[in-house]
C-alpha cells in the first residue's frame, strides 16, 4: 500500500531503489555484466566488478558505474581456477555484500560425440561450480544478516537442449536447479535467490552469429519481439529481481527472450 504523503511515481521509484547497498557482478567487464553493473549503480548501489581480465584502473565498467556517482571496486578471478574462486568467495564474504549477481560464464562448442572431458569440466567449473561456491559463502553472510538478493544467469538452454553445446546446456540446466534449491532453503531466512534466462543478446559473443544473414533471419523469425535483445534488456530484469519489488519472488527462472520460449 502506498503512503499518501508520496506520489505513485515516487513510490514506484522507491521500490526499485538500491540506495546504500553493495552489489557484486561477475563477468562485469563487458556485455551483459557491464550493463547490469551500470543499471544497479544507477539504482543506487555501489558495485564490485569481477572478471578474469578486470583492469585495476580505467575500464568501461568503472566509467559507467562512477558516472552514476557510485563507487566501483575491481577484482580479478579466473573461474576455471578453483583456488581463485575459493579466495574470491572468502574475500567477498567479508565485505557485507547485499546483492550477488552470478553472471560470469563461458561456452565451448563441439558435437557431443567429440566434446572433450576437458571442455566439459571447464564449462561446469566456470558456469556452475563458481556460482555455487560464491552463493554459498556470500549467502551465508546474507543469512546471518537476514537479507540479501542473489541472481544467477541461466539461459534458454536451461529449458532446451541446444546443439553442439552439451557442457553449456548441462551447466545452465543445473543453474536453474541450483537456483530453486537455494531458494527453498533460504527464502524464509530473508534471502531471495532467482535467475534470469537471457535469449539471443547482441554482444561480442554473438557477433559472428548476427553476421550470418541466414542464421540471424531464422532466429529473428522465431522471436515474437522481432529483434535481438540488448544487454540493457537483461539488466532491467536483474534490477527488478534485486529490488524490493521482488521481495516475494523466490526460485524463479525469468526468461528475458523476447518471447522465444513462448513461440
Amino acid at each position: 500500500m502506498t503512503n499518501a504523503a508520496i506520489t505513485p511515481a515516487a513510490y514506484a521509484e522507491s521500490l526499485l531503489s538500491l540506495e546504500g547497498q553493495l552489489a557484486v557482478v561477475t563477468g562485469a567487464s563487458q556485455g551483459i555484466g557491464l550493463a547490469i553493473a551500470e543499471c544497479l549503480a544507477s539504482a543506487g548501489a555501489d558495485v564490485i566488478g569481477v572478471s578474469h581480465d578486470m583492469p585495476e584502473g580505467a575500464s568501461a565498467v568503472r566509467t559507467a558505474v562512477e558516472a552514476t556517482g557510485r563507487t566501483f571496486t575491481p577484482l580479478r578471478a579466473d573461474f576455471s581456477d578453483r583456488g581463485q574462486v575459493t579466495a574470491l568467495a572468502a574475500d567477498l564474504a567479508g565485505r557485507g555484500v547485499d546483492i550477488l549477481i552470478n553472471n560470469g560464464g563461458t561456452i565451448r562448442r563441439a558435437p557431443a560425440a567429440v566434446h572433450t572431458d576437458e571442455d566439459f569440466d571447464h564449462v561446469l567449473d566456470v558456469n556452475l561450480r563458481s556460482t555455487f561456491v560464491l552463493s554459498r559463502e556470500v549467502g551465508r553472510t546474507m543469512i546471518e544478516r537476514g537479507h540479501g538478493k542473489i541472481v544467477n544467469t541461466a539461459s534458454m538452454l536451461s529449458f532446451q537442449g541446444g546443439i553442439n553445446v552439451p557442457g553449456y546446456t548441462s551447466s545452465k540446466s543445473a543453474i536453474a536447479g541450483l537456483t530453486k534449491a537455494l531458494a527453498n532453503e533460504w527464502a524464509e531466512k530473508g534471502v531471495n535467490v532467482n535467475a534470469v534466462a537471457p535469449g539471443y543478446v547482441a554482444t561480442a559473443n554473438t557477433h559472428d552469429l548476427r553476421q550470418d544473414a541466414a542464421r540471424s533471419d531464422a532466429i529473428l523469425a522465431r522471436i515474437p519481439a522481432a529483434r535481438w535483445a540488448q544487454p540493457s534488456d537483461i539488466a532491467g530484469a536483474v534490477l527488478f529481481l534485486c529490488s524490493r519489488a521482488a521481495d516475494y519472488v523466490n526460485g524463479a527462472i525469468l526468461p528475458v527472450d523476447g518471447g522465444w520460449l513462448a513461440r
